[in-house]
């Protein structure tokens, strides 16, 4: 973990374990009976696997990630819950890792199926069988499902099966996709033993009697637990942010009018102004392509980016913050500048921004 390692550099993220605690306590409520999977995926969404696993064992029932290397370095940190591969096995040698680690695989197509059918595996595995219900990423047909569920539940390499589907709008209650997904796969639920089908967003405003309590279903909650609103079309207050990105200013200097900021001279001061220069850039994930205005907070105070991100710098406009001071430390987002706020200016994704926070920016465990 990040706190047992002396950095030098001030550039940082910030992650709340209390946070994370609260909004996993938050998506259990929600739950309301329903078993509840953590989904830590890329590195926890760019908070720290290790970190975020071992902050919400205690609230959850299991966690997901991608694929089985995601797993293997949640094992090799001490992580004792099962974990589900969302990708499932890319290979038939993978099941023995599967067997070994206690590790659940997604099948989501015919190899993957006869793999497991023709295995050596001694322990049998919960399998998750997923059915493309519409979003058509992964997935069987629904037609396929009940015999693909029959061969799963007769052979000897499986303890159980979990029926899963996933939204493709499921943060538009209203959207027509959601019904028909829900139509065609209500025909299946009596095909598996345990049934997964809300995702951040249908937890938090079900909109259908397959979201709501039952023992039976499973809940896969995950930019949630990051306190991150999956883009619902209102505001999720009760979400707290757990991860605040913060960055010194390591430059301040006065520019004339006409004069430009930056490469490729983008910016023109339009006023004699103050530029504060940031110690981050797209090196450390802070998107190149965000544009002049977008916010940060400095001292309380909304500052627009001006210029084009350096690999390892940003420039702000401080004229209207002449109380700013080298060494002041900015935030990027966090709980006082929502970071889908942030990429909504950038024309992207909450999701996207803290996926991407580099390796090089240090991870502080603050609870």
């Amino acid at each position: 973990m990040s706190n047992h390692v002396r950095h030098y550099r001030p550039t940082r993220a910030e992650i709340s374990l209390s946070a994370l605690r609260h909004n996993a306590k938050l998506a259990r409520e929600l739950a309301a009976g329903q078993s509840l999977l953590a989904v830590i995926k890329a590195n926890a969404y760019g908070h720290g696997s290790s970190a975020v696993a071992a902050a919400l064992e205690p609230y959850v029932d299991a966690f997901a990630v991608a694929f089985i290397d995601e797993a293997l370095q949640l094992r090799e940190s001490g992580c004792q819950l099962p974990i589900v591969l969302l990708e499932g096995c890319f290979s038939a040698a993978e099941l023995t890792l599967c067997e070994a680690y206690n590790l659940q695989p997604v099948i989501h197509h015919h190899r993957q199926l006869e793999q497991v059918l023709t295995s050596n595996i001694e322990t049998p595995l919960r399998v998750w069988l997923k059915v493309d219900s519409g979003m058509h990423r992964l997935g069987f047909a629904s037609n396929d499902i009940a015999a693909v569920s029959e061969r799963l539940r007769a052979a000897s390499q499986v303890a159980d099966v979990v029926l899963m589907s996933h939204f493709a709008n499921a943060e538009q209650a209203e959207h027509p996709l959601n019904s028909r997904q829900l139509a065609e796969f209500e025909p299946l639920v009596g095909l598996a033993s345990q049934l997964s089908l809300a995702n951040s967003a249908a937890l938090l405003q079900p909109f259908d009697s397959l979201l709501q309590a039952d023992e039976r279903r499973w809940c896969r909650a995950g930019i949630m637990l990051y306190g991150i609103d999956p883009g619902l079309p209102y505001a999720t207050a009760a979400l707290q942010p757990a991860m605040r990105l913060v960055a010194p200013v390591i430059g301040l200097r006065s520019v004339k009018a006409g004069d430009t900021v930056g490469y490729g001279s983008r910016w023109q001061a339009s006023r004699d102004s103050v530029i504060a220069t940031l110690a981050i850039g797209y090196a450390d994930g802070y998107p190149r392509h965000a544009s002049t205005g977008t916010a940060v907070l400095a001292r309380g105070q909304r500052l627009p980016l001006v210029g084009t991100v350096s690999m390892d710098m940003i420039t702000i406009d401080a004229t209207d913050c002449p109380q700013l001071c080298l060494e002041d430390e900015v935030e990027l987002w966090g709980p006082a500048l929502p970071v889908n706020e942030v990429a909504q200016q950038i024309g992207t994704i909450g999701y996207e921004l803290v996926t991407r926070v580099g390796q090089r920016v240090p991870r502080i465990y603050v609870d």
